[in-house]
């Protein structure tokens, strides 16, 4: 019997990316013996719809988009209760998550892989009664990605969300929040928080720290205290930009239970869209709760070297000929 999977993609993420490719990906989809059922989103919420449709009708959902596509896909999957396997194809302006996971920045080469069908069991997370697929952030420049105009981002890319955080440097905002876990409890002003399960945010590396393993069970947590002076402004960023734990201004830990209280209502972002004004989250991580067809790195390295020798002989036999 023919395998079935839902293929939903956003038609304008990526400066629209996806037009130049998508004949290429179906055709990819069809010789690994799929049926594929064709989705472009509307609109916000779109392929959470879809997935929560066809989840329990298709054997693969694969998506193309920027991690607020993957987002809504890994939403609706868990929302219904599925362990279909999900297929990633970025074409976002960041790609957070994909290169957390070194996926192929090659849109067909991606599809490819998917192809594979190996199973990576990722961890995601829980907040409150939402699902975040890499991370649940607070404070300073969260509210960018869902704040930037999609044209802007489409035009200018990375550099998009750069100029827009920009303009909060002159409002910093400070939240006194309580946050209890296992492994730490405190109670201070901070600027900036995050609940991670990603190498890379906001398209900076090593954000998180260097040891990050995405299918651990934890989540890296990164809180940022309000900066008393312009010194110690200066600390927190050297400590960042060297992804170094030098600092008494950062809590940085890793914990799989956290909670979050304040008496301020406080605006949260996940995975790039707006999670709400709460005054109190409880976040948990869903250990190895999203199968995702994912090539180890040794392995996408050896089957582009495959691709670019057949290339080569095919262009030598063409010139034989």
């Amino acid at each position: 019997m023919k395998k079935r999977m839902l293929f939903v993609f956003n038609p304008k993420a990526g400066k629209g990316r996806i037009k130049m490719h998508l004949l290429d990906i179906v055709d990819i989809f069809n010789k690994g013996g799929y049926e594929v059922i064709i989705r472009a989103t509307q609109g916000p919420k779109d392929a959470y719809e879809q997935v929560k449709e066809y989840a329990d009708q298709v054997d693969l959902i694969a998506c193309s988009g920027g991690d607020g596509t993957l987002d809504e896909v890994v939403t609706g999957i868990v929302e219904v209760g599925s362990q279909t396997p999900i297929g990633y194809i970025p074409a976002g302006s960041t790609n957070d998550f994909a290169n957390s996971l070194f996926m192929p920045k090659s849109m067909t080469a991606a599809a490819s892989m998917i192809m594979e069908e190996q199973i990576y069991h990722c961890d995601i997370g829980k907040f409150n009664n939402q699902t975040f697929a890499y991370v649940a952030a607070f404070g300073l420049f969260t509210n960018v990605s869902y704040e930037t105009d999609q044209d802007l981002k489409n035009i200018l890319g990375h550099v998009a969300y750069v100029l827009e955080g920009m303009k909060q440097l002159f409002e910093v905002k400070s939240y006194h929040l309580k946050v209890t876990s296992d492994e730490l409890t405190v109670e201070n002003d901070f600027i900036y928080g995050m609940i991670s399960n990603s190498r890379s945010v906001g398209g900076f590396k090593n954000l998180t720290g260097k040891n990050v393993d995405m299918n651990d069970g934890l989540f890296e947590v990164t809180l940022i205290t309000n900066p008393k002076n312009p010194l110690e402004l200066q600390e927190i960023m050297t400590a960042l930009l060297t992804a170094e734990d030098n600092t008494d201004l950062i809590y940085s830990f890793k914990s799989a239970h956290v909670v979050i209280e304040s008496e301020e209502a406080v605006p949260w972002t996940l995975d790039g869209e707006f999670g709400g004004d709460q005054t109190r989250v409880e976040i948990d991580n869903l250990h190895e709760a999203m199968n995702l067809y994912l090539t180890s790195r040794k392995k996408q390295k050896k089957s582009r070297l495959n691709q670019k020798m057949q290339e080569i002989k095919e262009i030598t036999q063409k010139s034989e000929e």
